[in-house]
């Protein structure tokens, strides 16, 4: 079949694909799930079957990217057969790169697994390296299990970008450990604003806000930070820290709106698309996946979402509105 492109309204080539492949996790961090968060029925969940449908379908679409995400998409029970069936759009060229977004809790299981699934490198949400602060920003995660997690990655010849989001008063002052450290271990590093998404207690996210800007120029004041156009697909600007050789990235979706550039495209666990994480604005999957063996009806349903893909989103942190600009959990849609 010839390859197809999808083009946005916006003239935007749709090329990546983010799929949320379980709303569990293992962890609760406080900026991204409640601690009693009550969890998708089982009939509600795309099997890894369809998953690997619906993936595969975007790919012969024109997805060059696909990004696994959750919750956490390594307690999906059996998600190795979901990674390795996808694995093989890698063989055949239709896909330039499959991975991952982790905590990290299960890579000492699976690092090996993963590489041998043609994946080249994964991203790790950790957010300190102070075990005590660890076990308060994650409810339930244990530093050294990452850590040794982190090891297993680099012993498997994965490369390792590590996603940190930034919080005032939480982890503010480590960001100057964690540039040093990731230099030491060979890590590229990302930088990331907190989000407004999901209802995760009184107030608790604009006090948690941290300008990008202000942490940079604090940056500056240690660190050479060197321009660079280096582009993963995603919405981080990236720098080389001159001192350590490594990249530096910032994810800044409030201060700076990213959307003119917008590849992107996700697909939750529930067979949900939404064309833009901070839209309401959605397409069913999961009918059309239900309905047929054959993927006309999803083709069909895939370039109609594209063809509703918004300019931009609206996210907003300010005293006036309180409420977050999405209700639901970032831990849903998958970053």
């Amino acid at each position: 079949m010839s390859h197809m492109d999808m083009i946005d309204p916006f003239g935007r080539h749709i090329t990546y694909l983010r799929v949320s492949v379980t709303d569990r996790c293992d962890f609760r961090c406080v900026y991204c799930m409640a601690e009693d968060m009550a969890f998708l029925p089982k009939a509600d969940i795309l099997t890894l079957e369809e998953l690997d449908r619906a993936a595969s379908a975007f790919v012969r679409l024109g997805v060059r990217k696909l990004r696994l995400t959750g919750g956490e998409p390594l307690v999906r029970r059996n998600v190795m057969a979901l990674i390795r069936a996808l694995g093989r759009h890698l063989t055949t060229g239709a896909l330039d790169e499959l991975t991952l977004t982790t905590n990290g809790s299960q890579l000492v299981k699976y690092a090996a697994e993963l590489k041998a699934a043609g994946m080249k490198r994964i991203n790790v949400s950790l957010d300190t390296l102070d075990p005590e602060k660890f076990a308060t920003i994650t409810r339930w995660g244990k530093l050294p299990q990452v850590l040794d997690g982190l090891r297993a990655a680099q012993e498997a010849g994965l490369a390792v970008k590590i996603n940190t989001v930034a919080l005032k008063g939480v982890n503010d002052d480590e960001f100057d450990r964690l540039i040093g450290w990731c230099g030491e271990q060979g890590f590229d590093l990302c930088l990331i604003e907190v989000m407004p998404m999901g209802e995760i207690g009184e107030g608790a996210r604009l006090d948690q806000y941290l300008p990008l800007s202000l942490v940079r120029a604090k940056l500056k004041t240690r660190w050479t930070l060197d321009e660079t156009d280096y582009r993963t697909g995603g919405p981080a600007r990236y720098t080389v820290v001159r001192e350590t050789g490594r990249k530096l990235g910032f994810i800044t979706p409030l201060t700076h709106n990213f959307c003119e550039s917008c590849n992107r495209v996700r697909l939750t666990c529930t067979g949900t698309l939404y064309m833009c994480l901070g839209q309401q604005d959605a397409a069913d999957l999961r009918a059309p996946l239900r309905a047929s063996e054959s993927d006309t009806l999803l083709d069909a349903a895939i370039r109609a979402a594209i063809a509703r893909k918004p300019k931009g989103h609206d996210f907003v942190i300010d005293r006036r509105h309180a409420a977050p600009a999405v209700p639901r959990h970032m831990s849903v849609t998958g970053g």
